[in-house]
């Protein structure tokens, strides 16, 4: 167990093994407590990081997966060693309160610990063999062995709102990890003490195993050119994302522009809309506005699962949701931001619905600087199927109720939807044709859809998708969390009449 004393960032980069200084550095910009400063990434440095990775790709890609599933569970180790370290300077930097940084330290050390029992079951390896058949006719049939193979360097951006669920050891390093892909990460600006210190975990679990140490690198801050150099790194082959759209979709064109496009896995936000069907709001509507407001509040409203937008029929049962959701948002404690500029972009979002035509204010409140408060509008489904700027998502605590005429009125509103990295039906059991109605349309709008719940809170799990069609995430074919995000760093290779000696392990 490491001594849990303060924790002073050295703001080094990690690079295939060495902690390099750079140059220039930048200041952190903590929610409270000192401010430290990190070496500034250069594109310079993101090549050597890549070719390390590239190095590293021809044993550990290679490697067994009980070695990788070790590795896993080292890392896992190793930032538990570190937990009184990582909460203190996690908190520091992005404002999120103790029991938040501890819960998702939990998480992030389950699902390593999940993919390494993943991998050692091997299922995902989608393993599948026709036998020859020689004396077939008109022609005789090879034999056909088939298995999922990793496909090399993984490039990984940190995100802003988990800033270790999703970051520097995340679901898409541990996914990669799993996979057999070594991992250049980008680090976050807004939590890079924590970055950094994660980063130190996994290079001690690197000299523990044995592994290459290009196996993984962590490149801090930078501007634009270090991110655009990762993606079109030659020898980068796919990249995991968690973000803004104007950022992901600025990486996903750069992947496809490249002359070998590479998969762009974009994970990049949603207004998650929830749909009240009548017999549902008649008997709790109140009760639904309640866990409404709870949700919606959840981390300062940070969440890509963030119920934004509630849809609901027009009459007593609206009344009573809204009213009830009101008063909840009114006890609400002003919260602070992960940073400035989300800050400044939730200000910016609120000002958008607040000043577009057909919208009220159910609830107002004062932000500024980096605290968050709840806000609060309506408006009507007629105004709604007009303005499509209104389902644009807005980072943080505010809710927009859209009150429809009717069901069908409902279910254009569900038609008129982008892609959604979830859906959630409040439904009774009198509602029963209204939500089989609008299944067929909500299964093409989401890849997660709830019934009697709400989305904040994504289980890691065999079964979970986290992700949507565009513009939740730029590849609707796959999932962010879950042991199904390892199937985003595989390709299958199929092997004709081949001899024993030259197959992959896991098809001997």
């Amino acid at each position: 167990m490491l001594d849990e004393t303060t924790f002073t960032p050295h703001g080094k980069h990690l690079i295939a093994g060495d902690w390099v200084a750079g140059e220039a550095t930048f200041k952190s910009e903590p929610s409270s407590g000192q401010a430290f400063d990190f070496s500034v990434g250069t594109p310079e440095l993101v090549d050597r990081a890549v070719k390390g990775a590239e190095d590293a790709f021809w044993s550990y890609g290679y490697s067994s997966r009980e070695e990788r599933a070790k590795f896993l569970e080292t890392i896992a180790d190793e930032i538990e060693a570190r937990g009184g370290q990582i909460t203190e300077i996690g908190t520091s930097e992005t404002g999120l309160p103790e029991a938040r940084l501890q819960g998702e330290r939990g998480r992030t050390t389950g699902q390593l610990r999940l993919f390494a029992d993943h991998i050692r079951k091997g299922d995902y390896l989608d393993r599948r063999h026709d036998e020859a058949l020689p004396d077939r006719q008109p022609l005789p049939r090879p034999d056909l062995k088939m298995v999922q193979r990793p496909i090399g360097p993984v490039a990984v951006f940190g995100a802003s709102n988990f800033p270790l669920a999703f970051s520097t050891a995340g679901g898409d390093t541990a996914s990669a990890l799993a996979a057999g892909c070594p991992v250049v990460v980008k680090g976050h600006g807004a939590h890079p003490g924590t970055g950094e210190i994660v980063a130190e975990a996994i290079h001690a679990a690197i000299v523990k195993c044995g592994v290459h140490p290009g196996v993984f690198s962590l490149v801090q801050g930078g501007k634009r050119d270090v991110g655009q150099a990762l993606v079109q790194h030659p020898l980068i082959k796919a990249v995991g994302f968690t973000g803004s759209l104007g950022g992901g979709r600025a990486l996903f064109d750069l992947c496809a522009q490249r002359p070998e496009p590479i998969p762009f896995f974009g994970e990049l936000g949603s207004v998650n809309p929830m749909f009240l069907l009548p017999e549902a709001v008649k008997a709790r509507g109140a009760e639904i506005g309640k866990g409404w407001a709870g949700s919606l509040t959840m981390g300062a409203g940070q969440f890509c699962t963030n119920p934004g937008i509630a849809i609901v029929i027009d009459g007593e049962g609206a009344d009573a949701f809204v009213d009830a959701a009101k008063a909840a948002l009114e006890e609400a404690a002003p919260q602070t931001m992960l940073t400035d500029g989300i800050a400044s972009a939730y200000r910016q979002g609120r000002d958008r619905v607040q000043g577009s035509a057909g919208v009220r204010e159910v609830l107002t409140s004062v932000c500024d600087l980096r605290t968050a408060t709840p806000y609060l509008y309506e408006t009507d489904g007629e105004t709604w199927l007009k303005n499509e700027e209104l389902g644009e998502e807005v980072f943080g605590p505010l809710g927009l109720i859209v009150r429809v005429a009717d069901q069908a009125q409902m279910e254009q509103v569900a038609r008129s939807l982008k892609g959604q990295l979830t859906c959630t039906l409040h439904m009774d059991e009198g509602d029963g044709q209204d939500g089989q109605r609008l299944m067929p349309i909500l299964e093409r709008k989401a890849g997660r859809i709830l019934v009697n719940g709400f989305p904040t809170g994504v289980e890691v799990a065999d079964a979970m998708v986290h992700g949507g069609p565009y513009p939740a995430s730029t590849n609707f074919g796959h999932t962010s969390v879950g042991t199904l995000s390892i199937r985003r760093f595989l390709r299958p290779v199929c092997y004709q009449n081949m001899p024993d000696a030259l197959l992959p392990e896991d098809l001997k």
